[in-house]
């Protein structure tokens, strides 16, 4: 699925349960490589040059460069470990996230230009992951928030995300929500409240709208299928 923020400066999309499990690590791997391959092919870009974290639900933001191309490509034990988001301005170095439920989010530096792809979990949210990429954006690249762009993959979304009543201490009550006497938390929304927070233009956020577990057929879910469940990809790549 190709993305609003796609354009001839940057590549980047989400991709589904048609493109089959990305993930080196979780589901049935066996076609792993073959399905990164395909897919990625179709935006031109080559999987032996992928960047891929080895996501562990934190608040880690890491700087890619050209020495980091290819790393968790073909093998999860060679993937960037205790990371959560990547951020580069190198043109050609696609970055990868993998996620079942979880919330992806590319940002887009359309002056520098920059590229960020982000792991927003429940976890790394409280962590205000977006706010730390941001902010090393700006240290590395002098990132303007005017002039960034975001967009929200496929997730679990407030209909489906049942939490239990230790959230209430995590997380406004604006983000929570009551039915038939069970808690559930809308994670994206809460990511776009924490971009607005530092500025970014309404207009500037675009989300996919997407829910993970009510659209099972066509995306993975890991609250759905359990650990059977494989992953989707979310990349991007700076354009030559």
């Amino acid at each position: 699925m190709l993305t609003k923020i796609s354009d001839n400066k940057v590549a980047c999309s989400f991709s589904n349960r048609k493109h089959g499990n990305m993930s080196l690590f979780y589901g049935d791997i066996k076609e792993a490589l073959d399905n990164r391959d395909k897919f990625l092919a179709e935006l031109g870009i080559d999987y032996r040059n992928l960047v891929c974290p080895r996501q562990v639900h934190g608040g880690n933001v890491k700087l890619i460069s050209e020495e980091h191309k290819g790393r968790g490509s073909a093998s999860y034990d060679d993937s960037l470990p205790q990371t959560d988001s990547l951020i580069t301005d190198v043109k050609n170095l696609p970055l990868a996230i993998f996620t079942a439920d979880c919330l992806s989010v590319f940002l887009y530096d359309s002056a520098r230009p920059a590229v960020a792809a982000v792991h927003a979990g429940w976890k790394s949210t409280r962590e205000n992951i977006l706010a730390k990429t941001i902010e090393l954006m700006q240290k590395e690249f002098g990132t303007k928030v005017d002039n960034l762009y975001a967009e929200l993959g496929p997730r679990i979304k407030g209909c489906c995300y049942e939490v239990g009543n230790e959230f209430r201490q995590l997380f406004s009550q604006n983000f929570l929500f009551e039915k038939y006497g069970r808690l559930y938390l809308d994670l994206s929304e809460v990511n776009k409240a924490q971009l607005l927070g530092l500025g970014m233009p309404e207009g500037n956020i675009y989300d996919s709208g997407a829910c993970t577990y009510c659209n099972n057929d066509s995306t993975f879910s890991f609250r759905k299928e359990g650990v059977k469940s494989g992953r989707m990809m979310s990349v991007i790549m700076l354009r030559e």
